[in-house]
C-alpha cells in the first residue's frame, strides 16, 4: 500500500509525495487523461517584470537549464513511466515553451504516441519584456496525444463547439494567467490558470474519469477535475506545494466558494452555466482507491 499526504473525504482528490517515476512503479492502476506541467527548464537567471516589480524568473533547482542529452533522457524517463498507466484510449496533455517542447515532442514519438493537436496558449494579459529586445513571450504551448495509434481517444467536440458560440474551437486558445482570486492558498511559480485545466478536462474525459497529474504542483489540475466531477491523483515532491494543494482542495469544500469558482468559469465561457448545480451538488460519491491508504 501506498501512504497518501492528503486524501479527500469522498476519495476523489489523493496527494502522494514523491517522484512520479518511483511511485508510479509502485502499482498498477489505468487513469484516463494525464495532464504535465514537466519542467520548461527556463531557470537561468534571467528577468521579468511582475505586479509593478521587477523580478526573477528562476523558479527553484528543479528548473534550471540542463543539456539536450540531459533533458531528453529526462523526458523519456517521466512520459514512458506514465505511459505504462495509461489506459488504452487515453490521452495526455503535456505543457511547455520552446525550452523544453520541441524536446518532449521527440520522446511522445518514440514512444509511439499519436499527436492530436498542439494548442496555442495565447495570454491575454502577458508580462512585458523589459529588455526591449525580442517580442514579448505571450504563448505557452500544450501538446495533446493519445496512447494508442489505433485505439479511438474521447473527444467531447459538440461541447468545445457550443462553448466556442457553436464554432469550431480551434487550437489557438485565448485565455488570461492565473487571476489573484486562484492564489487564496498561497502562489505556485508556475501555477497554471484554472479555466485552462477546466477546458482540458472537459475536452478529452467523461465525468468520473480519473486524471493523473504527475507533477502536481499546486493541483489546479485536482482542483478543476472535483469541481467537474472527475477523480484526481496528484504527484509532487516538495511539501510546500502539497500543503498549499491540501488548502486549495478543502477550500472548494466551502460550497460558497464552490459556486463562486463555478459562476467564474461559466462566465468565461469555459463550463456551461446549466452544469453548475449538476457538478456542485455531486459530492456524495464514495471513490474507493485499493491502492492507497
Amino acid at each position: 500500500m501506498i501512504p497518501s499526504f492528503y486524501k479527500s473525504s469522498n476519495n476523489d482528490f489523493t496527494l502522494i509525495k514523491g517522484d512520479c517515476v518511483e511511485t508510479l512503479s509502485k502499482f498498477t492502476f489505468g487513469f484516463d487523461m494525464v495532464f504535465a506541467d514537466p519542467p520548461y527548464f527556463l531557470s537561468n537567471g534571467g528577468i521579468s517584470y511582475q505586479s509593478g516589480k521587477v523580478v526573477c524568473v528562476d523558479k527553484g533547482n528543479w528548473d534550471k537549464p540542463s543539456t539536450p542529452k540531459e533533458m531528453d533522457a529526462f523526458n523519456l524517463r517521466w512520459i514512458t513511466s506514465v505511459r505504462d498507466h495509461m489506459k488504452e484510449n487515453a490521452t495526455i496533455w503535456i505543457s511547455g515553451t520552446h525550452h523544453n517542447i520541441f524536446s518532449v515532442q521527440q520522446q511522445l514519438l518514440k514512444l509511439g504516441f499519436k499527436i492530436l493537436n498542439v494548442i496555442t496558449w495565447a495570454k491575454t494579459n502577458p508580462p512585458p519584456n523589459i529588455s526591449c529586445r525580442y517580442f514579448t513571450y505571450s504563448t505557452e504551448f500544450i501538446i495533446w496525444a493519445r496512447k494508442s495509434q489505433k485505439t479511438p481517444h474521447y473527444f467531447n467536440y459538440e461541447l468545445m463547439k457550443e462553448l466556442n458560440g457553436n464554432k469550431q474551437m480551434t487550437d489557438v486558445w485565448q485565455l488570461p494567467a492565473i487571476g489573484k482570486w486562484e492564489k487564496s492558498c498561497g502562489k505556485h511559480p508556475t501555477q497554471k490558470p484554472l479555466g485552462l485545466l477546466a477546458r482540458l478536462i472537459q475536452a478529452s474525459t467523461k465525468p468520473g474519469a480519473w486524471i493523473l497529474d504527475p507533477f502536481s504542483g499546486s493541483a489546479t489540475t485536482g482542483i478543476a477535475a472535483n469541481l467537474l466531477n472527475r477523480k484526481y491523483l496528484g504527484l509532487e515532491k516538495e511539501d510546500e506545494f502539497l500543503s498549499m494543494s491540501k488548502a486549495r482542495r478543502e477550500e472548494i469544500d466551502n460550497m460558497h466558494i464552490r459556486f463562486e469558482y463555478l459562476e467564474r468559469l461559466s462566465k468565461a465561457k469555459i463550463i456551461l452555466p446549466h452544469n453548475n448545480l449538476n457538478v456542485a451538488n455531486d459530492t456524495d460519491f464514495n471513490y474507493g482507491v485499493p491502492w492507497l491508504y
